[in-house]
């Protein structure tokens, strides 16, 4: 067998993401698909940024974001002039530390919770990670000693892979680079998978790779987290092939 080439909006409030389509980005099998990405800092569904002060976009929950909004209310209070200085901590309050410089004065419990939501971040937000594995067909087995293989068996295909999504729908595309063209289109649902932060999911989307030497990508694929707004980085993949 051989193969020869054929030739292919959003609302981000304080991290809390709730997805606004334009009729464009109900679906990413539309001409010329665009919409506004709202960036790295989206917090998941279920977290909102913590703002312990303005430029603080550690994802929390929304009880957290409460408890950091009343403690920095109440940082007068519980400031001495001290062996720290005037922003020394009243007994029993400690400095939360949530950032380089924090000295707003909490409880050791709240202090250990902004380091745990500091390392924990991360994997709260809609990072849209896609990459690209391959898969072959395996031969079929007839019960009877013997096994066939379809014309196109041992031929490589793409399987696309994902992490960081909303739990929920994420939509799939691969797109031809010289003039944005839809080739591929399908949707696949984010779900928890040990070992692997937010929403992921693994498609085998029954695309041959045609990827070769001398031969460059002409085509790339990414990812739409539909409750966010959030695309995935372009993935450049080669597609085109017919098998003889």
């Amino acid at each position: 067998m051989k193969r020869t080439s054929l030739g292919l909006a959003v609302l981000a409030i304080a991290g809390l993401t709730v997805a606004a389509p334009t009729a464009a980005a109900a679906s990413v099998s539309g001409a010329g698909f665009r919409s506004a990405d709202p960036g790295p800092e989206t917090c998941r569904q279920g977290y909102v940024w913590r703002v312990a002060r303005p430029s603080d976009l550690v994802c929390v929950t929304p009880s957290t974001r409460t408890r950091v909004a009343a403690d920095n209310a109440a940082r007068h209070g519980r400031w001495t002039t001290g062996a720290y200085g005037p922003h020394t901590c009243v007994v029993p309050y400690v400095w939360r530390n949530a950032y380089n410089g924090d000295d707003v004065c909490v409880t050791t419990g709240q202090r250990d919770q902004a380091a745990a939501d500091n390392a924990e971040s991360p994997r709260r937000k809609v990072l849209a990670k896609l990459w690209i594995t391959k898969y072959t067909i395996a031969p079929k087995d007839n019960g009877d000693g013997t096994s066939t293989t379809t014309s196109t068996d041992g031929i490589a295909r793409l399987k696309l892979n994902g992490s960081h999504y909303n739990f929920g729908t994420v939509k799939l595309a691969i797109r031809w680079t010289h003039n944005d063209a839809l080739y591929w289109h399908a949707s696949v649902t984010a779900k928890q998978s040990s070992g692997y932060a937010g929403g992921s999911f693994g498609y085998l989307t029954g695309k041959f790779d045609c990827s070769a030497k001398g031969k460059p990508a002409n085509a790339y694929a990414y990812a739409y987290d539909t409750l966010s707004g959030r695309f995935s980085a372009r993935v450049p993949v080669r597609i085109g092939c017919a098998v003889l």
